[in-house]
């Protein structure tokens, strides 16, 4: 009981593991497993499938041509015309395994997902090994490891007891054995129509460069059509292909030979050999290349998808393709753009609470110290006003008072100081520095008709 229970830890946490990579949702709830982080794309997908379906199947057919049939095998409504084998076949039924377990020759499920992902992350830290994925492994081992892993046993394979090489051979071997390609028959002759997007000249004229672009739209469109355990599998599987292309220069493994080494086993039809596909075979190996170069590219939504996705459910107009996008976008673009008269009416308003903010500030600084001043210079900084209360020097005597008293004083004091200025010729002018207090003493020499207008009272 107690190694039952340990099994069982252990692949609950091996599942944990997968799920930290995928997201994922429980299998007999029918949920699939999600890539696209987009939270209202997934929820149209969820909550709405036929919607979701209809919107990725009208931008499909914008972008490639598919007649009636190829259409409707895309849809589901019919069964896919596929090429006939004529010679002999690539696994013969006769070598086909009888007792089928978990994970080899069955159907894709979370579980073997989850098994076959031990195969995955040992290879991706061995990608330097040359000739990954071309040269096989020991049949023997692979025998071993292929008995352990539709057990669901928890493999470790750090201890040395099997090479790379026999681990990619198993990964091959898994997928070659899959009751159909990872990219389904339904989407076969959809990957030959974008292997053929190629660039128009200024004429119209079609030219031998492909629009990669338009291609990588597509299968964004295309992928997100895939069953979901489908679409999480080949997502771990272009990932690890992506970085061992990435290290081709010690692998000796590009992305066109990757592509040579899976294309029979994730988009080849069934029971067909080379000489059956004919014309396509280059187009196929073509086609999986670049889905191996441009992997980090496909598992995302475009953009008018999540767009639409979001206004679905905010109620508002809802734009469906990349050209009602952008007609959406500028229209929201020109209505959020001010006019000239608002601009100016808002330049104008803000100068003059500007100049009354001034003239209030004024207004305080030119009161006496006092509590109630200090409380209102400290509201005038808290609230941004860039003017600070300067410190008073220690030696400076306080300001005048301004009771009637003073105002007597400085009458009569102010009378007989113009009488001296006028009888020496200088006149003295006393200007308060409003910033910080200080007087500053500004003389000014008369003119002789000053002195004849000035007369004693």
């Amino acid at each position: 009981m107690a190694a039952e229970k340990e099994a069982e830890d252990s692949r609950q946490s091996r599942r944990g593991t997968v799920c930290n990579i995928v997201i994922s949702q429980e299998m007999h709830q029918n949920q699939p497993v999600i890539f696209n982080p987009d939270f209202f794309v997934e929820k149209l997908r969820h909550e709405k499938p036929q919607v979701f379906v209809e919107l990725l199947l009208s931008n499909i057919t914008r972008l490639i041509d598919l007649p009636g049939a190829e259409f409707a095998q895309l849809q589901g409504e019919a069964d896919p015309k596929l090429p006939v084998s004529t010679g002999f076949l690539r696994l013969p039924s006769f070598l086909k395994r009888k007792d089928k377990g978990v994970v080899f020759g069955a159907p894709i499920t979370e579980e073997g997902i989850a098994q076959i992902y031990q195969l995955i992350e040992y290879l991706g830290k061995n990608l330097h090994v040359e000739g990954l994925f071309r040269v096989p492994g020991n049949s023997i081992r692979q025998q071993a490891l292929r008995e352990m892993l539709n057990s669901g046993a928890d493999i470790d394979l750090e201890t040395g007891d099997y090479h790379p090489h026999d681990v990619a051979t198993l990964l091959k071997t898994f997928l070659g054995e899959l009751p159909e390609p990872l990219l389904t028959h339904r989407h076969y002759h959809a990957h030959l129509k974008i292997a053929e997007m190629m660039m128009f000249d200024e004429s119209g004229n079609k030219t031998s460069v492909p629009n990669k672009e338009r291609q990588i739209e597509a299968l964004q469109l295309l992928f997100m059509l895939l069953p979901p355990a489908n679409r999480s599998l080949l997502k771990l599987l272009l990932d690890l292909l992506y970085q061992t292309a990435k290290q081709q220069d010690k692998n000796k493994m590009s992305a066109y030979n990757l592509a040579l080494m899976f294309a029979p086993h994730i988009i080849w039809p069934k029971n067909v050999t080379a000489n059956d596909l004919q014309d396509n075979l280059k187009k196929l190996n073509s086609g999986i290349a670049f889905l191996i170069k441009h992997s980090q590219k496909l598992f995302r939504a475009p953009s008018y998808i999540k767009e639409h996705a979001r206004t679905h459910f905010a109620g508002s107009k809802t734009p469906q393709s990349k050209d009602d996008l952008e007609l959406y976008a500028g229209v929201v673009n020109r209505s959020l753009l001010p006019t000239k008269r608002s601009s100016e009416e808002h330049d104008a308003g803000q100068e003059h609470t500007q100049d009354a903010l001034r003239e209030l500030f004024n207004h305080v600084t030119n009161m006496p110290d006092s509590t109630k001043k200090k409380k209102l210079i400290r509201q005038f900084n808290k609230q941004g006003t860039p003017v600070r209360e300067c410190p008073r020097p220690s030696s400076q005597k306080h300001g005048r008072s301004r009771s009637f008293g003073g105002l007597i004083k400085r009458k009569v004091l102010g009378n007989q100081l113009l009488t001296e200025r006028t009888e020496t010729g200088i006149t003295q002018t006393k200007e308060m520095t409003k910033g910080n207090g200080a007087s500053s003493i500004k003389r000014t020499p008369l003119s002789p008709a000053q002195q004849s207008s000035l007369s004693l009272p």
